[in-house]
């Protein structure tokens, strides 16, 4: 389980550390932050797919990501006695990105690329890149520093190992640095992230694939837009918590069933209702029906992941079922951590009401702050 976030220079998130507990819950207005704040941990998430830096390049490249604001905003700012204007750098440009568990901490600095002939200048460049043991980056605690091009192994004060001097600023040490006998936490780690779920873009439009029959394979993990959702929820039927399933169906529709049907290879979804003759097909349910159904097989994965992240899961959702929706994402927490971000002021106090930890953030010149958090400590590796 994850103890502490860190976002440093991305977007409004000036200088943010969370400490996080089974079930969070980030919540604010329109405009406060929560969609960068899924982005930076969709980005932590990259680094082990190999895809920060282009994730980053996809956004506009380092500019348009880093924090636009001042290094430093006085009282005299906030008064209006002075403008907030541009002013000189004196700190080197960055984004960086970390998060500890009880075990292991990991941590990325991504900075400007040098002046140089290359037409990739959208791609930032990883200066730094830190693993360590325990939730507090130390000296005594580092097991492995990226600076530049170099990986060093370190195994204690006079002990250290470069496993590599020519890594491409575009790689992570995550993906190209070391061999598992190294540096044995970066593989661990890295396996952590990959298995890391984001569900975002979950699509109940007319020409949504979860509308019609796909090919079904045996189907784990529900994919990002929801395609292969009946394979998914037939897998849960023959592997994974059916009764947990069919209750939170019954939950939210009671005296509805979900059914698939298997032709030729080809899985389709229905839906039956109380009081109706004959099933619903997936491409007959409204919107927020069909949502439901896929965050109930998101939620309720025949192999839950360490961490699960949901980004606004109540759109579309009539706001009787949010409560109903609270309940399914309380029982997904018990085998996986989960952050929600969300504005539905239903949600946010049902959830509140089952012991989320509620992250309040609101923005002030430019800068997204959050209300009520204790102050984390956490320290970011030199370049």
């Amino acid at each position: 389980m994850l103890t502490k976030l860190a976002i440093s220079g991305y977007r409004s998130l000036r200088n943010v550390a969370l400490s996080l507990e089974r079930l969070n819950l980030v919540t604010g207005p329109n405009g406060s932050g929560k969609s960068s704040l899924y982005r930076a941990i969709s980005l932590l998430a990259a680094t082990a797919q190999g895809r920060v830096v282009s994730s980053l390049a996809s956004e506009g490249g380092l500019p348009s990501t880093l924090w636009a604001g001042p290094e430093q905003i006085s009282k005299s700012m906030k008064s209006g006695e002075h403008k907030i204007e541009g002013t000189v750098r004196k700190e080197r440009v960055a984004v960086r990105l970390g998060f500890a568990s009880e075990d292991l901490g990991y941590a990325i600095d991504l900075g400007l690329p040098v002046p140089s002939r290359t037409l990739f200048f959208q791609d930032p460049e990883i200066k730094t890149e830190a693993v360590w043991a325990g939730e507090i980056l130390r000296p005594s605690a580092m097991l492995t520093l990226r600076k530049g091009p170099s990986v060093t192994a370190m195994a204690g004060p006079s002990k250290r190992k470069v496993l590599r001097s020519d890594l491409a600023p575009f790689e992570s040490m995550m993906m190209h640095a070391v061999s598992p006998s190294d540096a044995p936490e970066l593989l661990e780690l890295r396996e952590r992230m990959r298995a890391w779920r984001f569900y975002d873009h979950l699509r109940t439009d007319r020409n949504a694939a979860a509308r019609v029959p796909q090919i079904g394979t045996r189907t784990t993990v529900l994919s990002d837009d929801g395609a292969d959702l009946a394979a998914a929820v037939q897998t849960i039927f023959e592997i994974g918590d059916v009764g947990g399933f069919n209750d939170a169906i019954n939950d939210a529709f009671p005296g509805s069933s979900v059914d698939i049907r298997a032709s030729d290879g080809m899985f389709e979804l229905s839906l039956r209702q109380q009081g109706l003759l004959r099933p619903l097909k997936a491409s007959e349910l409204s919107d927020g029906t069909l949502r439901y159904i896929l965050l109930s097989a998101a939620l309720l994965t025949p192999r839950p992941p360490s961490l699960m992240v949901l980004n606004e899961p109540e759109t579309s959702l009539h706001r009787d079922l949010l409560p109903a929706l609270a309940r399914l994402i309380v029982r997904a927490s018990t085998q996986s951590q989960v952050i929600v971000v969300t504005h539905a002021a239903t949600l946010v106090e049902a959830l509140a009401a089952e012991g989320a930890k509620c992250f309040a953030l609101r923005k002030e010149y430019g800068e997204t702050f959050i209300d009520n958090d204790e102050r984390v400590r956490w320290e970011w590796p030199n370049r």
